[in-house]
């Protein structure tokens, strides 16, 4: 896959955090003020930044944003904006959102404790699990290995590049077609039909296909279905409230906002759609999970912590290649005060969120916009939380439905490239990975 991504309006599953894109279509609602918890006051010294970072964002023409930080201080929370663009509600503190890509970390977390007991080798080939499912145009599942798939360095061919793909299920499509099941396979075969980006293992580029693969490895693995294994592995023993598998329902549990957005249409102005309600198998292994931000916060300090995975397991997760910064399911990247994060990105139609941690699992942070056509002011956000401050500039023009604008985001945003650093002004100095790139909502 080329850094190049082609215009049609794949919705990120695999965000990473952030566009900085320009105008406005419509004037962006009152903020909700910020929630603190009796742990941690709303007023904490700290995230006050934070607090003015979320604001920012809304002032870019997103409906409404919610956040929440997790440290040895206690609890934080926040939200700015709306939840509502009907009533006028305000944007909830404790809203549950699709996480989109984030998914992938909890994928990566279960293929590695599957490793560690002896029943999935990394680096046997994708074949030995899917006999001729990888097949096609150049494509060798009997060249592949798992790890390749986790690490993104397959080159199997991402199937929200296909075209027809696209033409159902993503852009107007999404309307016509929001409330189909869409099995696994469906996507396989949508990438099948193309040319692989490149040999195995010898680049790194972000592809949805790879996920949805390792989901079906994962199930002939252990004779159970995906959301089995992630339930009773991750989110049981960590007591995970307010995540759940949705497998093919379409609805959205409270407490939650309306997503919201403009799908393909790239014209300034663009109609804004209301997407809250969809079929969560369109988006499966590689991005099906919904939870809050409370709930990923307490997932990626316990894996950073060494309660999901074992020190050789989460020392080959926090292995990156090819200058990505991209590991197995989770990317690390540097703020411009030097702080090193792990975490990921997640976007898909209405929504766009990021999840990160210290090394040590210390400090989480994570936080989801909803609506999806503009991510600027979001690095913004996290240098914020993670540095005190936003970087100047960040989030200081407006950015509406069909505009566009440079910013930066990580490499699970779905685009390739090279480096993992903020640098020092997000939105002047985007992250390496993502230097070119816009947001066009991809799976990834």
């Amino acid at each position: 896959m080329t850094a190049r991504r082609s215009r049609s309006r794949r919705y990120v599953v695999g965000f990473a955090v952030v566009l900085a894109m320009a105008t406005t279509a419509f004037t962006a609602p009152a903020r909700a003020s910020s929630v603190g918890s009796p742990a941690q006051p709303a007023d904490r010294t700290g995230h006050e930044e934070t607090q003015q970072a979320l604001d920012a964002v809304v002032r870019t023409g997103i409906p409404g944003v919610t956040a929440q930080a997790r440290s040895e201080d206690g609890i934080w929370k926040g939200a700015a904006g709306v939840g509502n663009l009907r009533t006028g509600a305000p944007r909830g503190a404790d809203d549950r959102f699709r996480i989109a890509s984030i998914t992938k970390t909890f994928v990566a977390t279960v293929m590695l404790q599957l490793e560690a007991e002896r029943r999935l080798d990394l680096d046997g080939t994708v074949e030995s699990w899917l006999p001729g499912m990888v097949r096609g145009h150049g494509h060798d599942g009997r060249k592949i290995t798992v790890r390749q798939l986790l690490n993104h360095t397959s080159g199997i061919f991402d199937f929200t590049d296909d075209p027809g793909y696209a033409r159902r299920y993503l852009g107007t499509g999404f309307l016509k077609h929001r409330y189909d099941i869409r099995p696994p396979k469906v996507a396989v075969d949508a990438a099948m039909a193309h040319a692989p980006a490149f040999e195995p293992g010898t680049r790194y580029a972000y592809s949805n296909t790879n996920y949805v693969l390792a989901g079906l490895i994962m199930e002939k693995v252990t004779g159970h279905t995906y959301e089995h294994e992630i339930r009773t592995r991750i989110i049981k023993p960590l007591k995970l409230h307010a995540t759940l598998m949705p497998g093919d329902s379409s609805r959205m549990p409270k407490p939650s906002s309306r997503a919201y957005s403009a799908l393909d249409d790239d014209t300034e102005g663009a109609r804004v759609h209301d997407v809250t309600v969809q079929n969560a198998s369109q988006t499966w292994a590689e991005g099906d999970v919904i939870s809050d931000a409370g709930d990923l916060n307490r997932f990626f300090s316990a894996l950073m912590r060494g309660r999901l995975l074992a020190p050789k397991q989460l020392k080959e997760m926090k292995t990156t290649v090819f200058d990505s910064g991209y590991g197995l399911g989770i990317e690390q990247l540097t703020t411009s005060c030097g702080t090193t994060v792990w975490g990921h990105g997640g976007g898909w139609a209405g929504s766009l969120s990021y999840a990160a941690t210290t090394d040590d699992g210390s400090h989480a942070f994570a936080f989801n916009l909803n609506g999806d056509w503009s991510s600027a002011g979001m690095g913004g956000v996290l240098e914020a939380e993670f540095c005190g401050a936003a970087t100047a500039g960040t989030a200081s023009k407006a950015a509406g439905p069909g505009q566009r604008g440079q910013g930066w985001a990580p490499p699970s945003l779905g685009h390739e490239g090279a480096g993992s650093t903020m640098g020092s002004g997000l939105d002047h100095e985007p992250f390496p990975s993502m230097k070119g790139c816009h947001l066009q909502a991809h799976r990834g």
